[in-house]
């Protein structure tokens, strides 16, 4: 007779459960890794648009050229200022998805270790039933001869 585990079902439940979990957690912490590239990307175009300011000061530049520079300047401190605070929604976000797959985790974990300590127990009375019959076999051509 093969082992039969009574709640094979709820383990391939769990499974499932905490791989749906996993995935999500992975998409989370690729969306926060995007936008801190963006970041960084945003950081080093203000310091860009700093640099060409401060070197349009050192010259005579027309009011207009100076307003947009700073119109530009200011635009960037913006969406810089809207990714991170995107980020820290994201990385909330990724926290309550690691608790989330943590939780997913024990309980299939759980499932994992019954079914391990079931298996060798199942195991262990098989292997304890067929030495019984190979010892009754032993004893009965013992007592033929």
């Amino acid at each position: 007779m093969a082992f039969r585990f009574s709640l094979a079902t709820v383990l391939r439940f769990r499974e499932s459960l905490e791989k749906r979990e996993e995935l999500a957690l992975q998409t989370t912490r690729f969306e926060v890794a995007r936008v801190q590239r963006l970041i960084e990307e945003s950081t080093a175009r203000i310091a860009q648009k700093c640099g060409s300011l401060e070197s349009a000061m050192r010259r005579t530049l027309q009011a207009n050229l100076l307003q947009l520079t700073l119109s530009e300047l200011n635009e960037a401190v913006e969406e810089r200022q809207a990714l991170l605070r995107n980020l820290d929604v994201l990385q909330k976000k990724q926290i309550e998805q690691l608790r989330s797959y943590r939780i997913a985790h024990n309980g299939r974990q759980m499932l994992t270790d019954m079914f391990t300590q079931q298996r060798n127990a199942y195991e262990q009375k098989q292997m304890r039933a067929e030495q019984k019959l190979l010892d009754d076999i032993f004893a009965a051509r013992s007592q033929q001869k």
